[in-house]
């Protein structure tokens, strides 16, 4: 099963999404290597002037994603496409999550938040293209963790399942967080960005099994629980 990301345009600002997809990357360095990429122009505001496709797409590729197809509903941005033989895909009626709020927006509503919050518990199936993050805490997902869905943490992450898609902990470069799962079929797991993917898992002889993932300096341990 391929996983594809779906990255949805909110504002049609080369520079700005160049500074929030390196920020994004600085959570996991190489996590978006060669990652296939479908760009949806297909939300942008009334009123936006017409993107520029192969500067965006330079963009994208410039850290690491790299764009299959685009979903638009505008004459220039289709015509923009096929003029580079770019599949185009239909507008969609769901909306994306964003890849981080609007410039000065959350900041200035939300009151600050707490150091230490509560650990985030999940009960039902994480579904392929599923992303679930905890934002400065643990993460427990109580149910099976299918191909194609993302796991991330700030804190430690526990999987009492089995574990099929990938798994970030320490995203802000807690090198001791750490990653447990009752049964190991990770397309990836990463530490403070250091990671390892399913080809490298497959290889483990604890593959299958219940482990726990930990950091020492560059190297990700895998152990039996």
């Amino acid at each position: 099963m391929l996983a594809i990301t779906v990255l949805e345009l909110a504002r049609n600002n080369l520079e700005a999404l160049d500074r929030q997809l390196a920020a994004k990357v600085a959570l996991a360095p190489n996590f978006f290597s060669n990652t296939p990429l479908v760009l949806a122009l297909d939300k942008l505001p009334a009123g936006e002037g017409a993107v520029d496709l192969p500067g965006l797409m330079r963009v994208c590729r410039q850290h690491g994603l790299r764009t299959l197809a685009i979903r638009a509903n505008r004459i220039e941005d289709i015509a923009a496409a096929i003029a580079i033989d770019l599949p185009v895909l239909p507008p969609s009626g769901a909306r994306e999550r964003p890849l981080e709020p609007a410039e000065g927006e959350a900041a200035k509503k939300k009151p600050p938040e707490p150091t230490i919050k509560p650990t985030r518990i999940v009960t039902s199936p994480v579904r392929g293209g599923m992303q679930i993050y905890a934002q400065g805490c643990d993460l427990v997902v109580i149910a099976p963790v299918s191909p194609g869905a993302e796991l991330l943490a700030d804190g430690n992450i526990h999987v009492y399942g089995p574990m099929r898609g990938r798994a970030l902990a320490g995203i802000k470069g807690d090198t001791t967080a750490r990653i447990f799962c009752q049964q190991l079929g990770a397309e990836l797991v990463s530490i403070a960005g250091q990671y390892k993917v399913s080809e490298d898992l497959r290889r483990d002889p604890l593959w299958g099994s219940g482990v726990q993932v930990s950091l020492s300096g560059d190297v990700l341990n895998i152990t039996r629980l």
